[in-house]
């Protein structure tokens, strides 16, 4: 079959998108805090025959910015944060093949815990979750969750290598079959068939049995979204979706053949896993109208937006020194969280010592820099180009208006990109794996990849 587009919608449980203004637009709407507002927007993704709908999530406001919360509340940035699988359940309520991702941290859970929430969702879903692995960010997190200070990058990911054991070895002890479910006998599964965990290991005891058995789709899809090489390694070894966020063609291409490259290295099969970029379409029915559109969103960002964003990002506090002073080198290095933003700072400013307002500037955290803005032609010309010069498998689109951009991308985009024979028409079944023609896996299955290579 023709290599076809996954995509997915990028999704909060919160006040806005990943676009901290976009509540400020004229034309969002205003109770996000409501089960109808999710359920709207899952209707028109799963009407776009969209794979999936993934929430992004923090445990944490952003609060290190000046060291207080003040301005996020002030001017809603990212100030609600709400159970993304909760809200995910709604959506799925609604649905019937739409995929259902969210965001849940191993550095701020116990495995079992997590192993369990998802595969309950992947049952009452009927086999269309998906777990976007992450070792969150900051300090904001780490205070809200009984520790001082947040773990050091790879130490997190050497600890999250070993969740990943602890949640897998979890959804691998009820085997296929394992239910009976006979009244006349009074079985109700097959005790062979369901083995206790027992792991003991550097980081993680979890003894089971596990409490879940398998679902229609045998586990969960992985998401990653690791940058840093660190994460790209940790990305090869686990993820089966993988959220990139490449502003070029070049840099899209290089990205996805480092990704793969380290799942080969992991001794994965690279065409079982898709690379999807994160993307910000503005559209219309033509370019004039989506001009008109963008005019109005950009002028919804505020400074403080970026600022705010930036040191949540990087747990680092720009309030700290003036907006256009240099950065230290041992500033620099001082930052943690997602180091894929001050890596590409340095490089897209080709300065060694960035200043915060050169942050603000190349990073384009807050801002809608590098929306893609048009008719149904213009965007998919984009989309065509990146997918076909093999920089991505598919795209994250995030919305400026919610629910309006999922909406026209939706009535003026993905038609386009089904007549070009880029996207598909229907979905190929009712799970997950099969809609994004992953293969079902057998227990036991990720323990053939070597550890090494992900060390």
């Amino acid at each position: 079959m023709t290599r076809q587009m996954a995509l997915v919608g990028f999704l909060q449980a919160q006040n806005c998108t990943n676009l901290p203004s976009s509540w400020r637009h004229p034309e969002s709407r205003d109770d996000s805090m409501s089960a109808d507002y999710y359920q709207e927007i899952a209707r028109i993704l799963e009407a776009g025959k969209f794979h999936m709908a993934f929430f992004d999530d923090r445990l944490a406001m952003p609060d290190r910015y000046g060291n207080d919360h003040a301005h996020t509340v002030e001017y809603g940035i990212r100030c609600v944060k709400m159970d993304p699988l909760i809200v995910l359940t709604t959506m799925g309520m609604v649905t019937e093949k739409l995929g259902l991702g969210s965001t849940c941290s191993t550095t701020y859970y116990e495995p079992f815990d997590v192993a369990r929430r998802f595969a309950t969702l992947d049952l009452m879903s009927g086999g269309r979750a998906g777990w976007n692995v992450v070792t969150s960010l900051n300090d904001g997190e780490a205070q809200n969750m009984g520790k001082d200070a947040h773990l050091e990058h790879d130490f997190r990911y050497d600890r999250a290598d070993e969740f990943m054991e602890v949640v897998l070895g979890h959804w691998d002890t009820w085997e296929d079959g394992s239910l009976i479910t006979d009244k006349k006998s009074g079985r109700f599964a097959d005790p062979a068939k369901v083995k206790r965990l027992d792991h003991k290991g550097q980081f993680f005891k979890s003894r089971g049995p596990f409490t879940v058995p398998r679902s229609a789709q045998g586990h969960p899809v992985i998401i990653q979204a690791g940058a840093s090489g660190r994460g790209q390694r940790f990305a090869g070894r686990w993820g089966e979706v993988i959220f990139t966020a490449a502003r070029n063609v070049v840099a899209a291409k290089e990205g996805y053949a480092a990704v793969r490259n380290e799942a080969a290295k992991a001794g994965r099969d690279p065409d079982q896993m898709f690379l999807c970029n994160l993307t910000t379409p503005v559209c219309g029915a033509t370019k004039a109208e989506a001009e008109d559109k963008m005019a109005v969103i950009n002028k919804l960002p505020l400074e403080i937006d970026a600022l705010s964003l930036l040191a949540e990002a990087l747990n680092y506090d720009f309030a700290s020194k003036p907006l256009d002073e240099p950065l230290t080198t041992e500033e620099l290095r001082s930052m943690q969280g997602i180091l894929g933003i001050r890596d590409g700072v340095l490089k897209n400013s080709g300065k060694t010592n960035p200043s915060a307002r050169d942050f603000v500037t190349f990073s384009g955290r807050g801002q809608v820099q590098d929306a893609i803005v048009g008719g149904p032609k213009e965007i998919a010309d984009r989309l065509e180009e990146m997918f076909v010069e093999r920089g991505c498998d598919g795209f994250v689109i995030a919305a400026t208006i919610v629910p309006g951009s999922y909406a026209d991308f939706v009535k003026h985009v993905v038609p386009e990109l089904q007549r070009r024979g880029l996207f598909h028409k229907d979905y190929a079944g009712k799970t997950l794996r099969e809609n994004l023609g992953l293969k079902r896996p057998v227990a036991g299955a990720w323990k053939t990849s070597p550890r090494a290579a992900a060390e």
